[in-house]
């Protein structure tokens, strides 16, 4: 099992690559770094920042999208990246959240995912393309220099996008409730596209939106606005968890603002129990339990995603690692 943090560019970079050498001396595998838009700094830069900062974690984002950078820029900023640490790269996209709404953007169609995930892996092979590949056109298009196999993750939680990432990914980031019935369906799905595959492994990476705290009502109001994000991003991840859909219905009425964080007066409308059955949230003690379980459902990694202020932040990963890392040697 790798053990994983996932951190928003909310620092500057100069104390972010503190933070990245901290998440690497706790323990941690893997550090995922967010790609919202206008709601925190370049993920290419704290990308950088990290990999500078850290010799042994691998860096990943989570997630950019086909829309806000031409296939192309990405290709060559992930090359880069590659060249930069070998081996330490990994590449999250999906279609897109909540801040594409202030570029005037939907999400993408899964079709474009699909055909810009197929420029980038042709792209880092070292061939030359030419046509149009999702929202991307390329003329005799080639990188400077390939950058050989970079993973592929896609962030999913419907199940159109599931089955996709079985199919045509290297892994992924699962948003997925946090009890049985959530992850079974989430399984299902990319079993359905792991039949059609080709590619040659496939990893599991849960993320565990949340708080840990000793204070257990505080760690659940941390945790309540990533659970207004189901309701309006995979509502049918909101059914399974037993949400009417009248609650359902008023959560998506309320939901403003782009990042979950912005969810305001939605949250206040999801009760405690959706809470603690969705996102990662408790005293060290229940998160443990929930860790001890999380161990048992197919999943080949887990990366916390802590919520709240800095200072919360900080208290959840340490306590993750206390929780999920201590007692492994590392």
């Amino acid at each position: 099992m790798r053990y994983g943090v996932t951190l928003q560019g909310v620092v500057p970079p100069a104390e972010f690559g503190r933070l990245a050498k901290h998440v690497e001396d706790l323990g941690f595998d893997d550090l995922w770094i967010t790609d919202s838009s206008l709601h925190a700094g370049d993920v290419y830069v704290y990308m950088t920042t990290a990999l500078l900062a850290t010799s042994r974690i691998k860096v990943g984002s989570a997630v950019t999208n086909p829309l806000t950078r031409h296939a192309g820029v990405t290709a060559n900023a992930f090359r880069s990246l590659e060249q930069l640490a070998p081996g330490r790269v990994n590449c999250g996209i999906a279609v897109g959240d909540r801040p594409l709404l202030e570029f005037g953007m939907g999400m993408a169609k899964l079709r474009n995912l699909e055909e810009t995930i197929e420029a980038l892996r042709r792209l880092w092979a070292g061939e030359e393309i030419s046509g149009r590949f999702g929202s991307s056109e390329f003329e005799g298009a080639r990188l400077l220099s390939p950058a050989g196999e970079i993973p592929i993750f896609i962030a999913a939680s419907g199940p159109k996008t599931l089955t996709i990432t079985g199919r045509i990914a290297d892994g992924v980031i699962l948003l997925a409730g946090l009890y049985p019935e959530g992850l079974e369906f989430s399984h299902e799905r990319l079993d359905q596209g792991l039949a059609d595959s080709t590619r040659p492994s496939f990893n599991r990476t849960a993320f565990l939106y949340g708080a840990i705290d000793e204070d257990r009502d505080y760690a659940i109001g941390v945790a309540r606005p990533i659970v207004a994000w189901f309701p309006q991003t995979s509502p049918a991840q909101a059914r399974l968890a037993g949400m009417s859909q009248d609650l359902i219905d008023k959560v998506v009425e309320k939901y403003k603002g782009g990042e979950f964080q912005h969810a305001g007066d939605a949250a206040s409308l999801i009760p405690d129990q959706f809470v603690t059955k969705m996102a990662f949230a408790g005293t060290p003690g229940d998160v443990a339990a929930k860790v001890d379980w999380l161990r048992t459902q197919r999943l080949d990694a887990m990366t916390v995603f802590p919520l709240g202020d800095q200072e919360t932040r900080l208290r959840t990963i340490e306590h993750f690692a206390k929780v999920a890392i201590a007692g492994t040697g590392r």
